[in-house]
């Protein structure tokens, strides 16, 4: 029972690694960037931050493990995983040979939601979904604080259904690392918020870069935010539509850009099949890094 609880975020850019104490406060966090396209020294990565953290507060723990991705119910392996080094792993087996101890895994976006719904901005909901804008796009639910994983294990993901209601501006659709053409995750992840403005400016620049841009004034960065908050809106419409959660939680790299908070309501609500649109979009309230504390709560 006295054992640290430690959560990890095997993301597509970035490894990161986080120490619970048994009553949730953070003791250690480290961040590393993620080996491109290596699996062999992803799982590195992972064991020698786990082993860093352990040797230097002194005590072992368990392990959690968020994915872009989840475990085939067939046989375990790693499927849908925008980090495509995963697919097709071992991979809950490799890190329990590499750290000698049962590990945990879950999507990342169901980490996310579970850590929002649990002790963050969604706490007093009873329906949550969690979104995840970064190198993919994914997405988690909560329901009266249960993950809702689903009879193939992929309740949640909504990146890799096609973009609801294209417009001119949205074609030709996007082949996408699925095999699929025009999924939301083509349109909203952040590399594809850098393609769309690059393809009608031929300027690449960061999301970030982008919107102090439009901040500033630039209108070719300000029509490119403008496309991206009415493809997220009619996005999220649909989730709406099916799920008519209290709250949407955005996490993610792009869950940073403020305006989304007071444009989204705008851009979801008239495509939601209702007279009055009054789920809430609401950052996380523990930063764009929350689903790393939902892979430390797996085995709470």
């Amino acid at each position: 029972m006295n054992r640290l609880r430690i959560g990890v975020d095997l993301g597509g850019t970035k490894i990161e690694v986080i120490v619970l104490e048994v009553d949730g406060q953070e003791l250690w966090r480290r961040r590393t960037a993620t080996p491109q396209g290596d699996y062999a020294a992803s799982l590195r990565a992972v064991a020698g931050l786990v082993s860093r953290a352990e040797d230097e507060i002194g005590r072992r723990g368990t392990v959690g493990v968020g994915i872009p991705g989840t475990e085939s119910l067939a046989d375990g392996r790693i499927k849908n995983a925008n980090s495509t080094c995963l697919n097709g792993q071992p991979l809950r087996a490799d890190l329990e040979a590499l750290l000698q101890r049962e590990v945990r895994l879950a999507n990342d976006a169901n980490c996310f939601a579970l850590s929002e719904a649990s002790d963050g901005a969604g706490r007093q909901a009873e329906v949550v979904f969690g979104v995840i804008l970064g190198t993919g796009v994914g997405g988690g639910i909560v329901v009266r604080g249960h993950v809702l994983s689903g009879a193939n294990a992929i309740a949640g993901e909504w990146g890799h259904n096609p973009l609801p209601l294209p417009r001119a501006d949205d074609l030709p659709l996007p082949s996408c690392y699925c095999g699929r053409s025009g999924c939301i995750e083509t349109y909203l992840s952040g590399p594809a918020l850098m393609r769309d403005h690059a393809l009608h400016t031929d300027d690449k620049l960061s999301p970030a870069e982008i919107d102090a841009r439009a901040a500033g004034g630039d209108r070719a960065c300000e029509a490119t935010l403008q496309r991206y908050e009415a493809r997220l809106g009619r996005a999220l419409a649909g989730i709406v539509n099916v799920l008519d959660p209290q709250l949407i939680v955005l996490g993610g790299g792009l869950s940073n850009l403020g305006r989304l908070y007071r444009n989204l309501p705008a851009s979801c609500g008239p495509h939601v099949f209702s007279d009055i649109f009054r789920t809430q979009i609401v950052p996380p309230a523990h930063g764009d890094s929350s689903g790393v504390r939902g892979a430390a709560w797996l085995w709470d």
